[in-house]
């Protein structure tokens, strides 16, 4: 396999492992660099294994039911992988103050579905870079932070 497939494999994994229907925390310390930077609009950036999984952990509990799946083919170029993506979930969980906007009390029954793209930069086999812009004005939206008029 080329770089670019064997890169394309990992953040295959990686989608389906930590973003997709279940996570499963163990792919962090497989996959993420010890000091891999997680960073979207919505959400203060994250740096670290440690941190990575408290930010999944208090997500998912907040939307149990939350998935991203890819919307698109993966690109990739040198240590670089693209992905364009989908999903969201229902507010079923605990309070959840993360969104850089603002703070959703318990349960509020609010779904949110937004899309995104991601790039995410990998070395020697480890992610060490998910940077994406998603249409956090479409999610922030549906869970009733802003109205746009």
């Amino acid at each position: 396999m080329t770089k670019e497939e064997t890169n394309k494999a990992i953040v295959g994994r990686w989608f389906t492992s930590f973003w997709g229907e279940t996570c499963d925390l163990r792919i962090i310390d497989e996959l993420a660099a010890p000091d891999m930077l997680l960073q979207y609009s919505l959400h203060a950036p994250r740096r670290g294994r440690k941190d990575i999984k408290a930010f999944m952990t208090d997500f998912r509990a907040a939307f149990p039911d939350l998935a991203f799946s890819g919307a698109a083919d993966l690109i990739a170029e040198g240590d670089y992988v693209v992905g364009r993506w989908k999903g969201g979930g229902t507010h079923t969980g605990p309070a959840f103050s993360d969104f850089l906007i603002g703070s959703l009390p318990a349960a509020t029954g609010r779904k949110m579905f937004f899309t995104g793209t991601t790039v995410l930069k990998v070395v020697n086999g480890q992610i060490t870079e998910e940077v994406g812009l998603d249409d956090g004005v479409t999610a922030l939206q549906q869970l009733d932070l802003i109205r746009v008029k």
